[in-house]
Order: structure tokens, then C-alpha cells, then sequence
């Protein structure tokens, strides 16, 4: 019985290590999604500048400028499809930190009830030498 709950308390552990894993990774990659954003919004006012027009309708535009900015939008919105999913691994990880919790307690209880009977048979035995002790005195 030992066994059997201690391999469910590690199957919990491994899957609240795993959650935790893809939060971290997901997080991750929002801030890489973040900083590429960041390094191309340097780029397309470096080119704005270089060029002395920043009028996105303008016809001598450079189309450098709007590749960049057609790939920052591209990074930002996948930046935004990735807190749902964060949002998601974020609850999925809290559900699995709560299962653990509550193995852990059964375990805890089932251990205490064991000490208890363990207890209780110690005690029986010492009544049993006392009331022969008894009888013999």
C-alpha cells in the first residue's frame, strides 16, 4: 500500500514538474516574441530616420520599413496568442499543484492512522505484561 501511494505522490510531483516546465517555456517565448517586437521597432525608426519619411502611406515608403513593421505586428500578436495559452498552462499547473496536495494529505492521514493502530497494539501489549505482572504479585 506504501508503494502504491508513494509511486502516486512522484506520478504528481512529475506532473506539476512538467506544468511548471511548459509555463516557464511558454513565458519564454513571449519575451523572445517581446524583444524581437522591441529590436525591429529600433530598426524601422533607424530606417525612418535614414530615409527622413515616417508617413507609413507615404509613396516613397521604404518597404523595408514595412516588412519590419508587418513582422513586429506578426511577433506581437503571437506574443498575445501566448498569454491564452499561459493563462491556460498557468490553471493547468495550479490543478495539478492542488491533486499533489491532496495526495500528499491522504498519505499523510493513512500514515497517521498506521501510527495510530501501531500505537494502539504497543499500548495493548504493555496493558497485557501489567495486568500478568499483576496477576503474579
Amino acid at each position: 500500500m506504501k508503494s502504491r501511494s508513494e509511486s502516486l505522490i512522484r506520478l504528481k510531483k512529475f506532473q506539476v514538474d512538467e506544468k511548471r516546465r511548459q509555463v516557464a517555456q511558454i513565458e519564454m517565448m513571449i519575451a523572445d516574441f517581446q524583444r524581437m517586437a522591441a529590436e525591429l521597432d529600433q530598426q524601422i525608426e533607424i530606417e525612418q530616420q535614414k530615409t527622413g519619411i515616417s508617413d507609413v502611406l507615404h509613396f516613397a515608403y521604404s518597404t523595408f520599413a514595412k516588412a519590419a513593421i508587418q513582422r513586429r505586428d506578426n511577433l506581437l500578436a503571437s506574443a498575445a496568442g501566448m498569454r491564452d495559452q499561459l493563462e491556460s498552462a498557468q490553471d493547468a499547473l495550479a490543478e495539478a499543484v492542488e491533486d499533489l496536495k491532496k495526495v500528499e494529505l491522504l498519505d499523510q492521514r493513512e500514515h497517521g492512522r498506521e501510527v495510530a493502530a501501531d500505537a494502539k497494539t504497543e499500548q495493548s501489549e504493555y496493558d497485557e505484561i501489567g495486568r500478568l505482572r499483576h496477576m503474579r504479585s
